[in-house]
């Protein structure tokens, strides 16, 4: 049956492309990809942005981010599904195998970043509702983690993610309802800002900040490549579209900035603060809603994790090892960060890393919009090891030069930095281009 693999024959494809006849149906994978549009960060984040630059900018931000993510998705998406690549193996034709390498790398340890943040929201929400020791309620979140991804994202998340949707779009719902019930209604909200009003342009502020999570491009692509060729416009439009971060940006933005003026954080609002903030609200209601919402997303953030994790050690170490194993290791890592509170490290990591996928997005969407449809046809044919350069110095002199030049608008801090991820997609695809006739056809090395 297409879409289905069983027992031996059930593969993740992490170093070939998927085959026609392992594609997934339209709604499995709508319901596998938009275990992403939940999360306590997509509330925290729009309500941390309206507090710095106004309520009104961060709307703002968030419609042109919708926008933008639509436009890009929409484009990165059908590749994909035309050629049933990975970013490992679209990677390896972008920059060479080496390029890929590095690339892969900050995918899977930008994931597993996010699997730390997510996970530790749902440790923390068991502690201070459950009075768990926090390493055991870590332990708990990463064990059960990692099983969720021991079946397939064919036969298991799909499924998985489609039940619990509806549970967290009712407790969102149910979390702005208690909130009016219990402190009121007033459009105060949509005058959250900072002291002395917000600053003019901040819009622009909230629209840059967005570009700092394009990884979920990379997210993106890795489950685009599942669909079937028949359903790209479906995918295209919807699935990755425009209404799925209308939910994601939008929905989720609006409800954090309502949430955060209207809930006692003690003044702060982080991620930790709101998920508190909604327990006590809210009981044990609270606590299945966060544990919904951090999970759904976490079946991502763990997947792609041990997905590239694999596929770089089979790029660097030719090392071939069960998907089972790379799950674990993925668990072990996950754990050890939980307990290293190394949380501002992370984030200044995170702030690195983010240039350079914004400089992959450029190139990538540079080489599939001047190569063609016959452009990608080459792509799935020819995406092996064997058959790709070990440095494609086009591609790896575009993205390196677009992240240095963001790294470097970064680095200097102040309204500079604001211009530091637009800047790397300008000089990315610029770079890029000046040398896409070279990359038609991937040569051996």
């Amino acid at each position: 049956m297409a879409g289905k693999l069983e027992g031996s024959e059930e593969l993740e494809f992490s170093d070939r492309p998927v085959p026609r006849d392992a594609r997934m149906g339209r709604l499995p994978l709508t319901m596998a990809w938009w275990s992403v549009c939940s999360a306590m960060f997509y509330l925290v984040v729009a309500a941390s942005l309206a507090l710095a630059y106004g309520a009104r900018n961060a709307i703002i931000g968030l419609v042109l981010s919708v926008i933008a993510y639509a436009v890009v998705n929409a484009v990165l998406a059908r590749h994909a599904i035309r050629t049933g690549l990975s970013v490992s193996l679209f990677s390896r034709i972008l920059l060479g195998r080496t390029g890929a390498a590095v690339a892969t790398l900050i995918f899977f340890a930008t994931a597993i970043y996010y699997a730390v943040f997510e996970g530790s929201v749902i440790a923390l929400a068991l502690q201070d509702y459950a009075g768990l020791a926090y390493p055991l309620a870590a332990g708990i979140v990463v064990v059960y983690s990692v099983a969720l991804i021991f079946g397939s994202i064919q036969n298991w998340l799909d499924k998985f993610n489609g039940v619990l949707l509806p549970f967290y779009v009712i407790g969102l719902l149910a979390a702005i309802g208690l909130a009016i019930a219990e402190y009121g209604y007033s459009d105060a909200w949509l005058a959250l800002g900072p002291e002395g009003g917000a600053p003019a342009g901040g819009w622009w502020d909230c629209f840059v900040a967005y570009m700092g999570v394009w990884v979920l491009m990379m997210y993106t692509y890795d489950y685009a490549r599942f669909g079937k060729t028949e359903d790209a416009g479906f995918h295209a439009g919807f699935t990755f579209g425009a209404p799925f971060y209308a939910v994601a940006f939008l929905l989720n933005g609006l409800a954090g900035i309502f949430l955060a003026a209207s809930l006692p954080t003690g003044g702060a609002v982080s991620e930790v603060s709101v998920v508190l903030a909604l327990i006590k609200l809210m009981g044990l209601a609270g606590l299945g809603f966060v544990w919904i919402s951090q999970t759904r997303i976490n079946t991502a953030n763990y997947y792609l994790a041990a997905v590239n994790m694999e596929s770089f050690a089979e790029t660097t170490f030719r090392l071939h090892l069960p998907r089972v194993v790379w799950a674990c290791v993925t668990g072990v890592v996950v754990y050890a960060l939980m307990m290293a509170n190394v949380f501002a490290y992370i984030l200044q990591a995170l702030a690195w890393q983010g240039i350079f996928v914004v400089a992959w997005v450029a190139v990538a969407m540079t080489h599939i919009l001047t190569e063609g449809r016959s452009g990608a046809d080459e792509d799935r044919l020819h995406s092996s090891l064997a058959e790709t350069r070990g440095v494609n110095a086009a591609g790896l002199g575009a993205w390196l030069a677009g992240a240095g030049a963001g790294l470097v608008l970064h680095v200097a801090g102040g309204a500079a930095a604001s211009f530091s991820a637009p800047l790397t997609f300008v000089v990315a695809v610029a770079g890029y281009a000046l040398f896409a006739g070279r990359m038609r056809a991937p040569a051996a090395a």
